[in-house]
């Protein structure tokens, strides 16, 4: 019966706590508060709790056993030593010395090559297609600054075909290193 008293009480406190939160418009914590003052008389109520004294009991009996038993010891130890060679062949692998590990790796391949921040716009077939769809889009900028009436580069000569804006992109690009 002094379970059952206990476990009402926590919950009553926990639900009085969780109705003053949500008075103060706190209502995340009343929630929260809430929640947690279910869990005593839920465990109660499912009974739960001698489970738990069980389990105390049972943990109290090995502490015991721990401090008297010398078998105890020994399994304690087994258990260190399986920890520690599963934690030194784990760092063994990550450093490449498991058995064949250094002579079947290929040596790294240095430092990458210099290229040029800005690949040529003439000669080669990666810079192809790439202009095109960028003068694609300056001549539909330029079309649609035409259209709102705010002067442009459209309206230069027949000569334009867009690529002057490419030089001042190139231009900044060169100043940074790019």
């Amino acid at each position: 019966m002094l379970t059952a008293a206990v476990s009402v009480a926590l919950t009553a406190a926990g639900v009085a706590v969780a109705g003053l939160r949500a008075y103060r418009r706190r209502f995340l914590s009343a929630t929260r508060w809430f929640a947690v003052a279910l869990v005593p008389l839920g465990l109660y109520l499912t009974g739960l709790f001698p489970v738990a004294r069980t389990i105390g009991d049972e943990l109290a009996d090995w502490a015991t056993k721990l401090v008297f038993d010398p078998r105890v010891w020994t399994g304690i130890v087994l258990l260190g030593v399986s920890a520690g060679l599963l934690a030194a062949t784990r760092w063994a692998g990550r450093r490449g010395a498991v058995a064949g590990g250094s002579e079947s790796r290929p040596a790294a391949a240095g430092p990458a090559p210099a290229r040029p921040a800005v690949a040529p716009t003439t000669g080669t077939p990666a810079a192809g297609p790439a202009p095109k769809r960028a003068e694609e889009a300056v001549r539909a900028e330029q079309g649609r600054a035409g259209r709102a009436g705010k002067p442009g580069k459209a309206g230069k000569g027949k000569g334009d075909d867009g690529l002057d804006e490419f030089a001042d992109i190139e231009e900044i690009l060169r100043r940074r290193g790019l």
